[in-house]
């Protein structure tokens, strides 16, 4: 399958759908408890026993050394699905860059307002809501734009990157993560684990690379399925082991519905079904 494994909903389904999943308070409690609640996306893993929240950081440090060359004071970056604003707060802190943060979620965007005023950190970075097949910016005006785990969410991914390259300078690069299906994995494999997120479809690593290409962009893709395996698997245990403390803070039927569906994540990445990595893409100078 070179293309999604699933059938798409539309895009205003598919983005409601996905404010919902991330605007309920179990959401943000797990977040919060299991994860480390500054940074929602897979890690990068020093070994397999790692805090979670480690591994997370590790993840935007990687990221962000692909583009150094295009950080520093003066750059520009577009944080696209930009959650509780890790990513965006460590870049102003490591680089003093100007980051201009976008997600669908109100309470994501207001809890991360909340933390960059409390690092004084809000002077660098604008929090707007915003659609990522919309981006309220002129062309060219981005160094890097940036996004981790935030595809798999939307419908029309084709319409999401020409956004993200129509806003990105000459000579930028667009970095970012995403959970893929692999090449042949079929829909029907896939779909009780994606159940949980609302997500009827996953891209393929193919799939970003055709569709880059096309946008004109030189790209190179790191696999690193491993550190996904790894990651179903460290939220599995961290869930059963302290499920009960966690019911104190999350609904139990959500942690009961935690500790049906991680399995299965973890399961299907063992599998061979899923894929996991960053891809690094720039664009030539002068288009």
């Amino acid at each position: 399958m070179t293309e999604t494994a699933g059938e798409d909903s539309s895009a205003p389904d598919l983005e409601a759908s996905t404010r919902r999943y991330y605007e309920t308070g179990d959401v943000d409690a797990f977040y919060d408890a299991v994860w480390g609640g500054e940074d929602i996306h897979i890690g990068l893993y020093a070994h397999e026993r790692e805090a979670i929240a480690d591994a997370s950081r590790r993840t935007v440090r990687h990221v962000a050394d692909q583009v150094l060359d295009l950080l520093g004071p003066d750059a520009a970056v577009l944080d696209l699905g930009s959650g509780y604003g890790g990513s965006s707060r460590a870049l102003a802190e490591r680089f003093g860059c100007r980051v201009m943060a976008l997600d669908l979620s109100e309470e994501h965007n207001r809890r991360h307002r909340a933390a960059n005023a409390g690092r004084g950190l809000d002077g660098l970075i604008e929090v707007v809501s915003g659609s990522l097949n919309r981006l309220p910016y002129e062309a060219h005006r981005f160094d890097v734009v940036w996004s981790l785990e935030v595809l798999c969410h939307v419908a029309d991914r084709e319409g999401a990157l020409r956004e993200a390259v129509r806003v990105l300078r000459p000579g930028g690069a667009l970095v970012f993560s995403d959970i893929m299906a692999a090449e042949d994995a079929s829909a029907r494999d896939l779909r009780p684990a994606l159940s949980r997120l609302g997500v009827q479809s996953l891209a393929t690593p193919s799939y970003y690379r055709d569709r880059l290409a096309a946008l004109g962009l030189k790209a190179d893709f790191e696999d690193r399925t491993e550190d996904l395996a790894t990651h179903y698997a460290r939220l599995h245990e961290e869930v059963r082991h302290r499920s009960g403390e966690l019911r104190g803070v999350i609904s139990p039927a959500y942690v009961e519905g935690l500790l049906a569906n991680l399995p299965l994540w973890a399961d299907i990445t063992r599998r061979g079904l899923l894929r996991w990595g960053i891809f690094h893409a720039r664009r030539a100078d002068g288009v």
